[in-house]
C-alpha cells in the first residue's frame, strides 16, 4: 500500500478579458464544487465527475490518500496573486505536513495565468518539487484546452488529458492517470520526456472531437501508443492566452528520450499536415436568426445557435445582448436564450414573482465597447431555486447552486437568467425552469462546444454565432504581447511577431 497525496487546482485564463478571478470565487459553489480541503476533498469528489473522482474510484482501498486542497475557478480573466498564492501555499504546506508519502497526483487544467506567472500550473509543480525533492512520482491529468510548457512536461512523470471536446471523458482521464501512477510505482519513473509546440493557434469553435480534423488526430495519438510508452496526449490549446507557449501540443513520457522523441515527432507531423482542415463556419446575429427561423418553419427538431464569443467557459461574461437583441428584432418564435447572467435582473424577477411584468436593462455590464443591456418590459414565466442535479454527459451527476434562477419572457423569445455566470452545456437547468429544450424551434446557448455533447443529439442543425463578446473566435484581433515569434495567430493564418518586450504583465 502506497500512500498517495492528492488534490486539484483548475482555471481556464482568459488573459484579454479585464475582470480578475480572486480567491472568492474559487470558493463558490456554482457548476462545480467550492473550495474543498483535507478531509472534505474525500467527501466532495467520490460524487463530482472529475478526473481525481475516477483516480480514487480505480484504486478504492489499495492505497492509502493523502488529501490536500481541490478547487476550480472555471474560465474568467487572471487569477489574482492571493488567489494563486493562497492555493498554492495551502496544497504545498498541507503536502508537507503529510509527508512522508510515496507519490502525488494533481487533477489541473493546463492553462492557468496569474498576474505572476505564465504557467500557473507549471510553478506549482516546481513548489511542489521542492518541497518534495526530484525522485518523488508526480502523475497529473490536464485539460484538452492545456497550454502545455516545458516546466509541466519536466517535473511530471505522466500528463493523461481529455480525449474528448465537448470532455466527456473526464473520468476515463482519472482512470489513466492512476493506471500510469500504477505502472510508475511499479517500474519507476520514467526517463523520456517531449515536448512538441505546433506552429498554429486553434480556435476553440474549431476544436470539437466529434468531427475531424481533431478526432482522426485523438484517434492517432492513441494508436501510436505503445507499452514503451506512458503517456502520450494531444492537447488543443486556448488561444486567448497571451503567454509565450500559447497554443497546441503533443506531449510524451515514455521509458527512453528516444521512444519519446520519436512518438511525439509522428504525431506532431501528422497534426501539422491538417492545418487546413480546420474549419468552421460563422454567421453573424441575424445571418443565424434568419437562417433558424428559415429551418425552424419545418424542422421538427429545434436549431442550435452557439453565442461562442460570449462563451463563459472561455472567459466570456455571459451578458451579452447581441444574439437577443436578433432574436426580438426579427421575431423568432420559440426561441430560448441561456443562460444571462444578471444577478440584479434574477433578484428583481423573485421579487416580482411569477406573472408579473417587470421592466429591465437586462445584462451588457461587462463589456465590450458596444454591449448595451437590452431595455424591455419582460413577462416573469417561471422562477426556480438554482438548486438541482446535472444529467448531461459533459458535467452530469453534479449537484449545482446556479443561485435563485428566473425565465423572463418577451415575444417569442425566452431568457435563461441567473446570478452566475455558467455555461450552458446541459439540459437539467432549462428544464429547472419548466424548459423542455427538444420542445423549442430555437435554443441559443452560451458556449463554444460543450453544448454539443447534450444539445446536438436533439438539433436539427447547429450554427456558431459570432456576436459581440469577451471571447473572440478570430485570434487574429487578440494583441497579444507574450506570445513566442513565428506562431501562426489561427490556421493558415499572420505569423506573432514575438514578445514585444515589456515583462510579464496582465495584458
Amino acid at each position: 500500500m502506497a500512500r498517495i497525496a492528492v488534490g486539484g487546482f483548475h482555471h481556464e485564463t482568459n488573459t484579454f478579458v479585464p475582470t480578475v478571478t480572486d480567491f472568492a470565487y474559487f470558493c463558490v459553489q456554482r457548476d462545480r464544487p467550492p473550495l474543498v480541503r483535507g478531509p472534505d476533498v474525500l467527501a466532495w469528489m467520490p460524487k463530482a465527475a472529475y478526473p481525481l473522482s475516477a483516480f480514487m474510484d480505480y484504486f478504492g482501498s489499495r492505497h492509502e490518500w493523502v488529501p490536500l486542497v481541490w478547487t476550480s475557478g472555471g474560465a474568467g480573466g487572471m487569477v489574482t496573486r492571493d488567489a494563486f498564492e493562497r492555493v498554492a501555499a495551502e496544497m504545498v504546506g498541507l503536502l508537507s505536513q503529510q509527508m512522508p508519502v510515496d507519490a502525488i497526483y494533481l487533477d489541473l487544467h493546463g492553462a492557468m495565468v496569474s498576474e505572476d506567472y505564465q504557467d500557473g500550473e507549471g510553478e506549482l509543480l516546481r513548489r511542489i518539487r521542492a518541497a518534495v525533492g526530484p525522485d518523488m512520482p508526480i502523475v497529473i491529468s490536464l485539460d484538452y484546452h492545456s497550454n502545455v510548457t516545458p516546466q509541466m512536461t519536466a517535473l511530471a512523470d505522466a500528463i493523461q488529458v481529455f480525449r474528448t471536446y465537448p470532455h466527456v471523458d473526464r473520468k476515463d482521464t482519472g482512470e489513466r492517470a492512476a493506471r500510469a501512477m500504477e505502472r510508475i510505482l511499479a517500474e519507476g519513473r520514467p526517463k523520456g520526456r517531449a515536448l512538441r509546440k505546433l506552429p498554429f493557434l486553434i480556435p476553440l469553435h474549431a476544436q470539437c472531437t466529434m468531427v475531424d480534423p481533431s478526432r482522426a488526430i485523438v484517434a492517432e495519438a492513441v494508436r501510436l501508443e505503445h507499452a514503451g510508452i506512458l503517456s502520450l496526449s494531444y492537447l488543443a490549446g486556448f488561444p486567448p492566452s497571451d503567454i509565450y507557449y500559447c497554443g497546441p501540443s503533443v506531449v510524451v513520457h515514455a521509458r527512453t528520450q528516444a521512444e519519446a522523441d520519436a512518438a511525439a515527432d509522428a504525431l506532431a507531423r501528422f497534426i501539422a499536415l491538417r492545418e487546413p482542415d480546420f474549419a468552421e463556419p460563422l454567421f453573424t446575429p441575424e445571418e443565424a436568426v434568419a437562417q433558424a427561423m428559415k429551418i425552424a418553419a419545418t424542422a421538427t427538431r429545434p436549431v442550435v445557435l452557439a453565442d461562442t464569443q460570449d462563451n463563459p467557459g472561455a472567459g466570456g461574461s455571459s451578458d451579452t445582448t447581441g444574439l437577443l437583441a436578433a432574436l426580438v428584432k426579427l421575431g423568432a418564435q420559440g426561441a430560448v436564450l441561456g443562460h444571462l447572467y444578471d444577478a440584479k435582473a434574477a433578484a428583481a424577477a423573485h421579487k416580482a414573482g411569477e406573472g408579473s411584468d417587470i421592466t429591465l436593462a437586462l445584462g451588457g455590464r461587462h463589456g465590450p465597447d458596444g454591449v448595451e443591456p437590452f431595455c424591455a418590459t419582460f413577462r416573469v414565466k417561471k422562477l426556480g431555486s438554482g438548486k438541482f442535479r446535472t444529467t448531461g454527459p459533459v458535467a452530469g451527476g453534479r449537484d449545482v447552486d446556479f443561485g435563485p434562477m428566473a425565465l423572463l419572457s418577451i415575444g417569442g423569445v425566452d431568457i435563461s437568467v441567473t446570478p452566475k455566470r455558467v455555461q450552458a452545456h446541459d439540459q437539467a437547468p432549462f428544464r429547472h425552469l419548466g424548459v423542455e429544450p427538444a420542445a423549442q424551434k430555437i435554443l441559443a446557448l452560451k458556449s463554444s462546444v460543450h453544448f454539443r455533447g447534450d444539445f446536438e443529439p436533439i438539433a436539427e442543425k447547429v450554427l456558431v454565432v459570432v456576436a459581440p463578446g469577451q471571447h473572440l473566435a478570430d485570434s487574429t484581433r487578440y494583441p497579444f504581447r507574450n506570445l513566442r515569434p513565428g506562431i501562426r495567430l489561427t490556421t493558415l493564418g499572420p505569423e506573432s511577431a514575438g514578445p514585444q518586450g515589456q515583462p510579464w504583465r496582465a495584458p
